[in-house]
């Protein structure tokens, strides 16, 4: 299984045994360079790719042969399309999982209640999402995990048990983090990439090819794609005759702390 601890050790023998050839024989100063090259090509792999469970295992889909699929936002609450968004799935009597930062919150307190009220799952998705989140100390990782859980219980009363990586990035100091602080990690099978996508005809076409059963969408409540393709997706998913179920739900999953 590739994960950090057996690609160090692998690494390390394999420049050990470099050692002893050079000494021995004589190898080129280059193989030292390429052998840090591909480490860090491996590393960065595991950093990036939230399913590749290279640093801690992370809850990215469900096994099982069941026609069920969850749907999830992050980066909200924002006024501009959460509520149209809540909106959609009230219509549709659709629960989904919001992956809240916790900066966000402020000013929009009765929107983060509203999402609870509505019986969506609320998740921890950082207070801060700062764009060196991953550079972060496990301190001040957990810091600022902390500031959400406390800034989202001082509004609907519970802790999020929940946590979303932001970016989807990994790395020792957050795995650190997240271990000490409790939370259980969550990502994606399907990412949208609909911060990206702005032809709706192009997002419904990938959205549609990735239908699979126990499949966990990413999407944001802070794009007009999502909110002008989710109608339509949602329609089609239960057409092709699956369901669309919470996320703690689908995983098995404890919401709350």
């Amino acid at each position: 299984m590739l994960n950090f601890r057996n690609t160090n050790i692998f690494f390390i023998m394999l420049l050990l045994f470099v050692v002893l050839v050079h000494v021995n024989k004589g190898v080129s100063f280059y193989v030292y360079p390429a052998l840090l090259f591909v480490y860090s090509l491996v590393v960065f792999y595991g950093c990036y790719f939230v399913d590749s469970n290279f640093f801690l295992p992370v809850t990215c889909s469900a096994k099982t042969n069941d026609k069920v699929i969850a749907i999830s936002f992050d980066d909200g609450p924002a006024n501009d399309f959460t509520p149209q968004i809540l909106q959609v799935l009230q219509e549709a009597d659709v629960s989904a999982a919001f992956f809240c930062i916790g900066n966000r919150i402020e000013g929009n307190e009765l929107l983060l209640k509203q999402i609870h009220a509505n019986g969506h799952l609320i998740g921890n998705h950082s207070y801060s999402h700062h764009f060196w989140f991953d550079l972060f100390s496990t301190k001040k990782m957990k810091t600022d995990l902390t500031m959400m859980d406390d800034k989202m219980e001082s509004v609907i009363g519970l802790r999020p048990k929940l946590f979303r990586p932001p970016y989807g990035v990994t790395n020792p100091n957050l795995k650190k983090a997240i271990i000490e602080g409790g939370y259980t990690p969550v990502g994606w099978s399907v990412r949208s990439m609909d911060t990206v996508i702005k032809n709706e005809e192009k997002l419904t076409a990938k959205l549609q090819q990735a239908l699979t059963p126990g499949a966990v969408y990413l999407f944001h409540d802070t794009s007009k794609t999502t909110l002008s393709v989710l109608p339509e997706f949602i329609k089609w998913v239960k057409d092709n005759g699956y369901e669309i179920v919470r996320l703690d739900k689908m995983l098995n999953l404890k919401a709350y702390a």
